[in-house]
């Protein structure tokens, strides 16, 4: 990174920094749905998948589709190794909407789908439609979810061919209510099975 300094007859000085390491995303783990009920990220080559590598993950989801009309996908942490799942989350949840037709668009706070100290699965996505070309994309990011200090915050946003032909940007984010140790990840769909899609594991250094 240069620093330039100028007067009004041009350039006066130039100081040059060396290069600022913004942080590498490091592949882990690929798992891909196939009429599957659940995507469990529990184990990775040699290791458990979430622990104190990495202060950040990101899990992205690319063309998740569903096996039943008008539904979406969700997630829950471990703290015991993928043994059970329900940490107690808190979150808000909100969403954007416009039509194919152009003719609708919105923007609203969705208090059916967050969760307030609740073990349920956190619905980050919905109303997938079940058309052969209706799918959902978007990513999960986690922060040190390692720690045995503080909670573990999260941020979601997918994106969602909606049943109704329309593009629906879903914002998800809360905390994980834990000073335990989240050590694996589950997704499911709200109802049915997760038709086609893959999801990747990252690791941020």
């Amino acid at each position: 990174m240069s620093i330039v300094t100028l007067n009004d007859r041009g350039v006066r000085s130039v100081t040059a920094f060396g290069s600022i390491n913004t942080g590498n995303m490091i592949f882990i783990k690929k798992l891909t749905a196939s009429s599957s009920s659940t995507l469990s990220f529990v184990n990775g080559a040699s290791s458990v998948v979430l622990d104190s590598t990495y202060k950040e993950y990101l899990f992205t989801f690319k063309d998740i589709h569903p096996s039943e009309q008008a539904i979406g996908p969700k997630f829950q942490a471990s703290t015991d190794g993928g043994s059970s799942y329900g940490v107690n989350i808190t979150s808000s949840y909100f969403r954007t909407s416009h039509d194919e037709s152009g003719s609708s668009a919105d923007v609203a706070y969705q208090a059916s789908q967050d969760l307030a100290q609740s073990t349920n699965f956190q619905s980050i996505g919905q109303l997938i439609g079940a058309d052969n070309d209706q799918t959902a994309s978007g990513f999960l990011h986690i922060f040190n979810p390692s720690s045995t200090t503080f909670v573990k915050h999260f941020l979601a946003r997918v994106n969602v061919a909606h049943q109704a032909d329309k593009t629906r940007d879903v914002f998800t984010a809360g905390y994980l209510n834990t000073t335990s140790a989240i050590n694996a990840i589950q997704f499911k769909m709200e109802s049915g099975n997760i038709d086609a899609g893959d999801i990747c594991l990252y690791g941020i250094n």
